[in-house]
């Protein structure tokens, strides 16, 4: 088999707000096209248009290679290989970045590729299985143009999502910071007052998250609000400070009540040996598309093994990925949750239309993929619809 063509599909939702921090509202959408007549698909949570780029730019020398140039006339089932050949050949561009999370998409749907020529699921060739059944949380984006009304859409959200038969949920609970898009200026009071509600909702059966989008700047600020969050019974809190404060995350990672995880915007396993290694996290997050793809999301997930740590995937975008979560959590035994944003908890007609068909949650779980592949199949029409020169 040989792949004959990589197409790009950039995404775009109509109403787009560039004043918010939701990469929901955009995709770049990968089609690996082979003279078998198979076609595998993949998608990465980066500026779609930066992606093409990196995935069209024609090579220029032997360290600067395009990506496309270099996957052309290959086998897409010689996965790992093929990984190993583009990062070498991109390496003056790429090895962190944007080149990867373009790469993160190509390997995605050679992975999909994969399972369709061998008749199979992807994660029966990922590894041993180690689940029969795979726990979502509900990944939750509250609005509102004052504090209370956005407490209280939260509150709603929260409640809704064990009504629909989540047992976990994640609240986005950012009131200031860097990436703060409410609108509002609230102390960190008002973060545990949010998070109390959200408990008192839903009881204390009910697994809760919290993310703060690295809204604190040091980790004596952060521990100020930490540590009064002992009795809330906080599964993990995300992303608390600036990505590259390693210090301040090994710090917390010794003084915290609530355990710490990172990993959203990482690319490759060196910098989650970083992460993991100097900065104590308790939960590494590869997102799977932003990571590197397949093959570098399992190499993570051995990683973490190794250290004793646990894994729960980052996924932002659309069922694609969201299946992509699926399949690594099927051979990860230390991967208790995956992030699932389904269609009746988001805003984002990327996420209600591209997918013709989500993962069924029965009884607060989602059966492990059985389908070829990634076992997800794209909505033509929504595609072209959301298309972007």
């Amino acid at each position: 088999m040989k792949i004959t063509e990589i197409e790009c599909r950039v995404l775009l939702v109509p109403d787009v707000r560039k004043d918010v921090t939701s990469s929901a509202q955009d995709d770049i959408v990968v089609l690996v096209h082979t003279d078998e007549g198979i076609t595998g698909i993949g998608e990465s949570d980066v500026n779609p248009w930066i992606a093409r780029a990196c995935i069209e730019a024609p090579s220029t020398h032997t360290m600067g290679l395009g990506l496309k140039d270099m996957l052309i006339g290959e086998n897409p089932l010689d996965t790992g290989r093929l990984w190993e050949k583009l990062y070498i050949g991109s390496c003056m561009n790429g090895r962190r970045g944007a080149v990867i999370n373009a790469m993160g998409a190509i390997d995605m749907a050679l992975w999909d590729i994969k399972g369709k020529a061998a008749g199979k699921p992807c994660w029966q060739l990922m590894g041993e299985p180690a689940q029969t059944a795979i726990l979502p949380y509900a990944s939750l984006q509250p609005n509102g143009e004052s504090y209370e009304e956005y407490k209280a859409s939260l509150v709603e959200w929260v409640f809704r999502a064990k009504e629909l038969g989540f047992q976990a949920a994640k609240l986005e609970v950012t009131l200031s910071g860097p990436y703060n898009h409410s609108g509002l200026d609230e102390s960190d009071d008002k973060v545990t007052e949010a998070v109390a509600a959200c408990r008192e909702v839903v009881g204390l059966g009910f697994t809760l998250m919290v993310d703060v989008q690295y809204a604190w700047p040091d980790a004596d600020t952060a521990l100020a609000t930490l540590r009064d969050w002992e009795e809330l019974d906080i599964y993990f809190i995300e992303t608390p400070l600036p990505v590259d404060d390693l210090k301040g995350m090994a710090r917390l990672a010794e003084e915290s009540p609530v355990d710490i995880a990172s990993g959203e915007w990482l690319t490759t396993r060196h910098e989650f040996a970083d992460l993991m290694d100097q900065g104590g996290v308790h939960v590494a997050q590869p997102d799977i598309g932003r990571v590197g793809g397949i093959t570098e999301a399992l190499r993570v997930c051995d990683m973490a093994a190794e250290r004793g740590r646990r894994i729960v995937p980052h996924c932002w975008k659309t069922g694609i990925g969201i299946a992509a979560s699926a399949h690594l959590a099927a051979v990860t035994p230390h991967c208790p949750f995956i992030e699932f944003l389904p269609a009746e908890l988001t805003d984002s007609q990327l996420r209600q239309d591209l997918v013709k068909e989500d993962l069924q949650i029965i009884d607060g779980k989602v059966a492990v993929p059985d389908k070829p592949g990634l076992g997800i199949e794209l909505d033509m029409d929504a595609l072209k619809r959301f298309e972007r020169d």
